[in-house]
């Protein structure tokens, strides 16, 4: 495990510098060992019609919020991808802002296990996402 967990800057230097993840605008709002909190601005461009916020978006919260999760244990420089995602859509949430926060539940070498529960700041528990993330080895 790393002995020194990156901060709020350096995971949000993570998300600047993956290019891939720009147009979503993912803003890393706190961390702790295991655990990552993303903030997720409502765009009109990523929206359903009418309004509400796309599941593939919470989707794409779960996911990064995990991976920071993962490198809060393990530091930035290993390579973690998703094995597996479970998501259950509970409620939709319309044209708010999401904090997404994940928690590695069950650290290992080679994967990890953890869940993610995405929040509207009206709406409330929105989603809940069942992640299994595996090491790349080089």
């Amino acid at each position: 495990m790393n002995s020194t967990a990156p901060s709020i800057e350096a995971l949000n230097g993570v998300l600047a510098d993956t290019p891939f993840l720009n147009p979503y605008a993912f803003s890393v709002k706190a961390c702790a060992p295991g655990e990552c909190t993303v903030h997720v601005p409502f765009m009109d461009s990523l929206e359903r019609p009418g309004g509400r916020v796309s599941g593939m978006i919470l989707m794409g919260a779960a996911d990064v919020a995990m991976w920071l999760a993962i490198m809060t244990l393990r530091g930035t420089a290993e390579r973690w991808v998703t094995s597996d995602m479970k998501t259950a859509f509970l409620r939709g949430a319309r044209e708010e802002d999401i904090l997404c926060t994940a928690r590695v539940l069950k650290p290992g070498k080679r994967s990890m296990y953890g869940t993610a529960e995405c929040h509207g700041g009206t709406s409330g528990l929105v989603s809940h996402h069942v992640l299994t993330y595996a090491k790349v080895e080089a």
